[in-house]
């Protein structure tokens, strides 16, 4: 199994720990999603996708519902989608992805965060190249299936890592691809159970189990504050996780 695999796996937990976060994290996709292609799915493949997702999350039907009907409202402020990126503790590189209908307050919060837990907020794109930004479809697997003929047709349309975990199949592809990966998979009768964008390091850093609790301190204060989507670092995960 490939280095993205393994990337995801450690983080899992950590990441959709915190179901009301999720709600929160996905209630907003949605809404972009709605705002930019339209409230029907049908004819709006980010939300059809972001749909199921929320459905394998759990998340209750009305917050669906009403995450797309706030993107049809008058009074709604659409989101800003911002990512912010720095040095953490330790010269951990740290990527924040945020949604958000005031970027003066989210950008003062987050380098707020930076500088109260020894870090230093940087430039945008200042640390970009040090992450593969990749889109990830889960499917479930058909019976007939060959995992690797099923990864050798994937290749044309920017897929680079096929596996399997839990009975489902985990594709990694270049965002870019995003549509072209879900409109093969659609095609082809794939049911997709759930799509998301991550950013993989393209190295890991050691540190250790003190620098650890400091970097994680940084980490879960960003993950805490309502603008933030996603946070992304280059630190390597703890093996307990795993």
């Amino acid at each position: 199994m490939g280095r993205a695999f393994e990337y995801r796996k450690a983080r899992k937990m950590k990441r959709w720990g915190n179901m009301a976060r999720v709600f929160t994290k996905l209630g907003k996709e949605i809404t972009i999603a709605a705002k930019e292609g339209g409230p029907d799915a049908e004819t709006n493949p980010r939300l059809r996708v972001l749909m199921q997702t929320a459905k394998k999350e759990n998340m209750p039907k009305e917050n669906v519902e009403r995450a797309i009907k706030k993107a049809t409202s008058k009074d709604f402020t659409d989101y800003k989608e911002m990512n912010y990126e720095g040095y953490g503790p330790h010269g951990i590189a740290v990527f924040v992805e945020t949604a958000t209908d005031n970027t003066t307050r989210t950008v003062a919060n987050v380098r707020s965060y930076f500088n109260k837990f020894g870090g230093s907020l940087g430039t945008s794109g200042s640390l970009e190249f040090l992450f593969e930004h990749k889109c990830v479809f889960h499917i479930m697997k058909k019976e007939s299936l060959s995992l690797e003929d099923f990864e050798l047709e994937l290749i044309d349309f920017g897929v680079d890592e096929v596996d399997e975990d839990e009975g489902e199949i985990i594709i990694y592809g270049d965002f870019s691809q995003n549509s072209a990966i879900q409109k093969y998979l659609e095609d082809n009768g794939f049911e997709i159970t759930s799509s998301e964008f991550v950013r993989i390091p393209n190295d890991v850093k050691d540190v250790t189990s003190e620098q650890r609790e400091m970097i994680e301190k940084l980490i879960e204060k960003l993950e805490d504050d309502e603008d933030v989507q996603n946070v992304f670092h280059n630190m390597k995960e703890n093996e307990a996780i795993e």
